[in-house]
């Protein structure tokens, strides 16, 4: 399959300088092949995930990627349309607490990330009391070479302090100031128009694997999550 990674950021930039209704609906031809040739890239995604982390293959493009109007009502910009588009590859669907594999197309802000983000207290404090449980293998997997070359920092906050409630003597008191558990790893345009960028994408994922693994767990068992994985035919 051709890859239309260059046309899709492209048709992406032009957008960001023309982000109103009347551009749109007069370029509408041009969205329509955008976004049918990302949904190509999105299944394809997910069946190559798949052969890592079957698990993900009970999802559709659907149910992995999102809507590209954006919600105004609480933002001070009233810019009609997102500027990027994503494929959020989760087992348990987009929207819930387990985490997934994201792939973010924008121009200048290409990115691939995993994890949980924006999770109810009450499941952070599960996976930080899983990290408590298990410090030694949860470091084994942050600070593995692999993993720490494509994503030195994990989540995009954090507490000043260690949360209340756990010990003070934690030797590794960073993993539990984490306001979320995600990890990202960006990259240039370029890095994604090469032939070979579903195995590139692939590879990091897969990297992250581990990370994913854990949290999970965490949140399953926290959930009491119990699932049957019934693979698309």
């Amino acid at each position: 399959m051709e890859n239309k990674v260059k046309e899709i950021l492209n048709y992406l930039a032009v957008l960001r300088e023309n982000n109103n209704r009347e551009w749109f609906n007069a370029n509408r031809a041009w969205y329509d092949e955008v976004r049918g040739a990302f949904d190509e890239m999105a299944e394809r995604l997910i069946w190559r995930i798949g052969a890592f982390d079957p698990s993900v293959l009970t999802q559709t493009v659907k149910s992995c990627t999102y809507r590209f109007y954006r919600d105004t009502r609480f933002s001070p910009d009233k810019s009609p349309y997102k500027t990027h588009l994503g494929a959020y590859v989760n087992a348990q669907g987009k929207k819930a607490n387990h985490g997934g594999y994201y792939l973010h197309l924008e121009p200048g802000n290409c990115m691939l990330a995993g994890g949980s983000y924006a999770l109810p207290n009450p499941v952070l404090k599960a996976i930080r009391e899983a990290i408590v449980d298990e410090p030694e293998e949860y470091r084994s997997i942050v600070e593995a070479p692999a993993f720490k070359r494509l994503c030195p920092v994990i989540g995009e906050a954090w507490l000043k302090k260690l949360p209340v409630g756990f010990p003070k003597d934690f030797p590794y008191p960073d993993y539990l100031r984490c306001k979320d558990y995600t990890c990202y790893h960006r990259v240039d345009d370029e890095w994604l128009m090469g032939d070979d960028w579903l195995e590139r994408v692939a590879t990091v994922f897969q990297t992250m694997k581990p990370f994913l693994d854990f949290v999970n767990r965490a949140i399953d068992d926290f959930e009491g999550w119990d699932y049957v994985m019934e693979p698309r035919r």
